[in-house]
């Protein structure tokens, strides 16, 4: 049974990729935009992201910034250089360890959490700072896998004008990533934030992508219920823990929820059939 979920994420690869790179286009031009810029990481989701914009705007349109911590891997820093060499894009680093350094030495109760959120966030100030000095759009680097767990940073990692990969689960990134041609020490490694020395994504989750991609696939795509999923063959905790953590991270998945005092307040009430004309 458990292959039926295998079944239901496998990709049109070619199709994938051509929606994705319309999608692109059509997102960033219409709102006056030429070129992109994205963080790179050297993980695979950032990674597949800039291939996906090399090949909607040219190489010469993508801006990328590798944003490395003093603990940071220096695997990362490598396998990001590997896919700047494969994809031709535009780089540049930007060391943020003396900036996250003077805040933590103003708070001497900083866990490891809190270190990794201010991290995750500076990095997006100097991304969103760059965006300004380029001209171009920043690109999110969250997949479906990520968004629906709540595993981001709020307007940190997760922040961004558009997001070409946001309803990839982890499984089918792998799969474009190496049918578009990222390189294989990218698509091999454990998944890490690299928010802190040896931290890695499944470790922190408690359960594998594998896993949490079948149960989410049940949960979203089929509207399964846990009990239904559990009488499949996955294990009872680690689908209570996969469902849990998708009701209480909701308030990411949602802009802002603003009080409506008028006729037509900025919520849910704001909804138009258009896109103002862009």
């Amino acid at each position: 049974m458990k292959n039926r979920a295998a079944e239901g994420l496998a990709l049109d690869l070619k199709a994938t990729e051509e929606i994705l790179v319309n999608f692109l286009r059509e997102e960033v031009h219409k709102v006056g935009f030429k070129k992109v810029i994205l963080g790179l990481s050297g993980g695979i989701d950032s990674a597949l992201v800039a291939f996906l914009a090399a090949k909607a705007f040219g190489s010469e349109n993508v801006y990328t910034v590798m944003m490395p911590y003093k603990t940071s891997s220096k695997e990362s820093l490598e396998h990001a250089e590997l896919v700047v060499k494969a994809s031709g894009i535009n780089t540049k680093k930007v060391e943020i360890t003396p900036m996250a350094d003077a805040y933590f030495a103003m708070n001497d109760d900083m866990t490891s959490l809190r270190k990794g959120n201010i991290m995750a966030r500076m990095r997006m100030c100097v991304l969103f700072d760059n965006s300004a000095k380029e001209g171009a759009l920043v690109l999110g680097t969250s997949n479906k896998t990520e968004i629906l767990l709540g595993y981001s940073t709020q307007f940190g990692d997760s922040a961004s004008a558009i997001n070409p990969i946001g309803d990839l689960y982890k499984a089918q990134v792998w799969a474009l990533s190496e049918y578009m041609g990222v390189p294989s020490e990218v698509i091999k490694k454990k998944p890490s934030a690299d928010l802190w020395e040896g931290q890695t994504d499944e470790q922190e989750l408690g359960f594998s992508y594998q896993i949490a991609d079948e149960i989410l696939y049940y949960l979203v795509e089929e509207r399964l219920q846990p009990c239904e999923i559990i009488s499949l063959g996955y294990d009872e905790k680690t689908v209570e823990a996969v469902t849990r953590k998708i009701k209480i991270n909701q308030y990411k998945r949602k802009l802002p929820v603003i009080a409506n005092v008028s006729k037509r307040g900025m919520g849910n009430n704001f909804k138009y059939p258009r896109d103002w004309g862009v």
